[in-house]
């Protein structure tokens, strides 16, 4: 399925502006996370946002998702206004954890441990 240039447009908008906004959360924070978009994928009719996040350390995952799932009002509201003057129909936001990166850790590992055992 290949995105329009529009959907990509829109959704690097809402990428870039929710990288900036959670990055001035967490500096914000008396606690120490880090939470970066790595992925947002806008359907073709530009209604629907889905953003994955990557959120580290892990122990603040499900709290942080929390909170962003409680708020996702007030986040539709953000985006809404910075993108008033871009889209008609602000999309709803659809929060996801991206957990490529441990996917790829744990690979890496297993990889490793192989190392040990060839099987030639």
């Amino acid at each position: 399925m290949n995105e329009s240039n529009r959907q990509r447009k829109v959704a690097q908008i809402i990428q870039e502006d929710f990288a900036e906004l959670f990055r001035k959360q967490a500096s914000e924070s008396s606690q120490s996370f880090l939470i970066t978009v790595s992925d947002v994928r806008v359907t073709a009719d530009l209604s629907i946002a889905r953003i994955y996040l990557s959120i580290f350390p892990q122990d603040y995952r499900t709290p942080i998702m929390k909170e962003i799932e409680a708020n996702k009002s007030q986040y539709r509201n953000f985006i809404g206004q910075k993108m008033a003057n871009q889209v008609r129909i602000i999309p709803d936001l659809y929060f996801y954890l991206d957990t490529s990166l441990d996917d790829v850790e744990k690979l890496e590992k297993e990889l490793k441990g192989l190392g040990d055992n060839p099987i030639l």
